[in-house]
């Protein structure tokens, strides 16, 4: 059998790097999240992937964290810009399957 994958995307919210797994079709359930509580600096690969085994999770073989940008307005070119990232994942449970 083999472990279900999922995307983990880390962001800033509230002033602080947030990583969090997104399950679809989880109903009500909320989503894994750990909190580095804090804005800089970006925390380091291997922060990452003890918070994701935090979370019950590691990130599947050659899986690359992928950073993306966007702003809240893409027609302003001067608007803030904010990172995305995020890489493939699967849980702890599947992870020998």
């Amino acid at each position: 059998m083999r472990a279900e994958e999922f995307t983990a995307q880390m962001s800033v919210f509230n002033g602080g790097w947030r990583l969090y797994v997104v399950l679809l079709n989880a109903g009500v359930t909320p989503w894994p999240e750990f909190s580095f509580e804090r804005a800089e600096p970006v925390p380091t690969f291997t922060e990452r992937a003890e918070a994701l085994s935090v979370l019950g999770f590691e990130p599947v073989p050659d899986a690359e964290w992928e950073w993306t940008e966007y702003s809240a307005d893409p027609d302003d070119l001067a608007s803030e810009v904010t990172l995305l990232a995020a890489i493939r994942v699967r849980s702890w449970t599947g992870a020998g399957a």
